[in-house]
């Protein structure tokens, strides 16, 4: 009888903090973090750089399982329809969560119904880099340069709905400095058709254009984060060129199911949030352009609602459709 009501005491302990019995010594086996993109690159190694330390706070393996497709709508579904248990977790990309709600016709998922934001794990921002033969020394210049001639200044992107593609189109729009977008399927490709000097411009994230500024094959103009980058200290932000309230970050972060128990969603935030705080892990992050976050559910779900609708009539305004 003794027995009996301790469990009874420890199932109503478990069931008020939101836990079902079964779930009450959570986690009680290996938890995924699905990155909707190919392994290597930045979003996929913020991921990887959490992975291992949050498992060895949880006590369980915290493993990275890659599933790339369609701009990351493939994986983002795929956790959309996971089991709310807390074991299926999705690294969240802005592109993913905010943007692409507004360019595709169709998705598996809807992003407010489906997902339990858990915390933003860090933002990027987007810097805007030249050809060393554009004659601008900043994004002021670039801007008078491009208004003065309309639809002869082109610029590259990782592709047509990603984060430096949706930063620039807004400032194109907010100046009317009339600039061409070319899609690329990466990047990278941006880069060096950029370095190559095909194309003049290129929007992208710190860490991939760091190398090439440092060694003069391109030059940064202007940077969207309200402060300026460790990897990039002498490129101004958009605020200081003159653009005020000009602030556009990418960011990554940690969605669960919907209707995944509070006290995981708790339990995953604070033990990210440490992890984040952790020196290896900061200097990790500063290598990919990424600043750490670690903020609360409430925070990152009304960032979440505020970035959908601030993309949604810089999406209208462009055309921007995927089918």
């Amino acid at each position: 009888m003794k027995t009996l009501s301790m469990l009874r005491i420890a199932t109503g302990f478990a069931l008020a903090l939101g836990l079902a019995p079964a779930q009450a010594q959570w986690p009680a086996k290996t938890v995924r973090i699905v990155v909707p993109f190919s392994p290597g690159g930045i979003a996929d190694n913020s991921a990887r750089t959490v992975a291992d330390r949050l498992g060895g706070r949880l006590g369980q393996p915290v493993v990275v399982e890659n599933r790339p497709g369609a701009a990351g709508n493939i994986g983002a579904e795929q956790v959309a329809k996971s089991a709310p248990d807390g074991y299926t977790l999705l690294l969240g990309y802005d592109g993913t969560i905010v943007v692409n709600p507004h360019v595709y016709a169709r998705l598996g998922f809807d992003v407010l119904r489906d997902f339990a934001p858990v915390t933003k794990l860090g933002d990027a921002g987007v810097i805007v880099v030249a050809h060393p033969s554009v004659p601008a020394k900043d994004l002021r210049e670039l801007i008078a340069l491009a208004k003065a001639k309309p639809g002869t200044f082109t610029y590259g992107s990782a592709g047509t709905g990603s984060s430096a593609h949706l930063a620039c189109e807004m400032l194109s729009q907010l100046t009317g400095a009339g600039l061409v977008h070319v899609p690329y399927k990466g990047g990278g490709q941006a880069l060096a058709d950029a370095v190559g000097g095909q194309i003049p411009l290129v929007c992208t994230a710190v860490a991939g254009a760091q190398q090439f500024m440092k060694t003069g094959r391109l030059k940064g103009l202007g940077l969207s984060s309200a402060t300026r980058a460790s990897g990039a200290p002498d490129v101004p932000t958009f605020i200081e060129s003159g653009f005020a309230g000009f602030v556009v970050d990418s960011w990554v972060g940690l969605l669960a199911p919907a209707a995944t128990p509070r006290a995981v969603i708790d339990r995953l935030q604070t033990e990210t949030a440490a992890v984040l705080q952790m020196p290896e892990v900061k200097e990790r992050y500063a290598v990919l352009g990424i600043e750490p976050v670690g903020n609360k559910p409430e925070e990152y779900a009304a960032q979440i609602r505020a970035d959908l609708a601030r993309w949604a009539p810089v999406v209208k305004q462009a055309n921007i459709r995927i089918e």
